[in-house]
């Protein structure tokens, strides 16, 4: 009986044994490799920003990307009033640091947004977003705007970016997303993404989104073709769910007081 009880004793130490090497092992790993997927955390949406942009080009390194992203300013902005916010006012040196995704399930960083605001169906807004311009010789040549709002299955997550004009839209992209494959996953489709270039936000009164997603196609003499963008086929929920996402963050709920500023010179 006793060597029988040695034996289990036994058995319980070695397997706690194991347990703790293998806990040190995973725990420095993590902390091993935080720094490099933070690293590639950040290249990916670099990237991600210059493809919305139209500023990615096929087979781009990783120190092209940066030198690339180098020419945006990275502001911050408060979306009530459309105006810049301080970084340090955060407690933050970099605006890059802000995690907006985050800032939105605080609630002293964010508000909840009633049904009939909620098109987008993100239930919370962050207050602040984090935007990237660029300029060149003082004048504004492109924003990129992040957006996100619920399709059929998954919250998308993506950029839109925007000309000069601040409503002529150069490129839109989502970097998450889990809808359907070959139906609302097409929202990948380089194709489909093509078809948002030189869309118009606005109409002529810049003030109310316009942007229609319409089944079937749009036609070479629709009205207002300008502001539509053929649907995604056999996918009427995750087009829906994109058009309200879009119309959700242009509107002045998201970044149309920040956009009129822009155009207006006032930040």
């Amino acid at each position: 009986m006793a060597k029988k009880k040695e034996t289990v004793t036994r058995t319980v130490i070695v397997a706690l044994a194991l347990c703790i090497v293998c806990s040190v092992v995973v725990s420095s790993a993590a902390v091993l490799l935080k720094p490099a997927q933070v690293t590639n955390r950040n290249l990916d949406m670099k990237t991600n920003i210059l493809a919305a942009a139209g500023m990615l080009e096929p087979g781009a390194s990783p120190k092209h990307i940066e030198e690339l992203f180098q020419k945006f300013d990275v502001k911050l902005v408060d979306l009530d009033s459309g105006t810049y916010v301080d970084p340090a006012s955060l407690g933050l040196k970099d605006p890059m640091k802000y995690d907006q995704y985050k800032a939105a399930s605080d609630p002293k960083m964010s508000e909840a947004l009633s049904s009939s605001e909620d098109i987008a169906g993100i239930k919370r807004q962050a207050d602040i977003a984090k935007v990237f311009v660029l300029k060149e010789d003082g004048k504004l040549k492109r924003v990129v705007l992040p957006i996100h709002g619920y399709g059929l299955w998954s919250t998308l997550y993506g950029f839109v970016s925007l000309e000069g004009d601040a409503n002529t839209i150069e490129g839109l992209g989502f970097y998450q997303q889990a809808e359907t494959p070959g139906l609302g996953g097409e929202v990948d489709n380089p194709k489909w993404k093509a078809l948002w270039v030189g869309k118009k936000v606005y109409g002529p009164d810049l003030e109310e989104p316009q942007i229609q997603l319409v089944k079937g196609g749009v036609g070479p003499d629709a009205k207002d073709k300008e502001h539509k963008v053929d649907a995604l086929s056999g996918a009427t929920l995750t087009s829906r769910g994109v058009q309200h996402l879009v119309n959700f963050w242009m509107s002045e709920r998201g970044f149309a007081p920040y956009l009129k500023k822009l155009r207006e010179g006032e930040v």
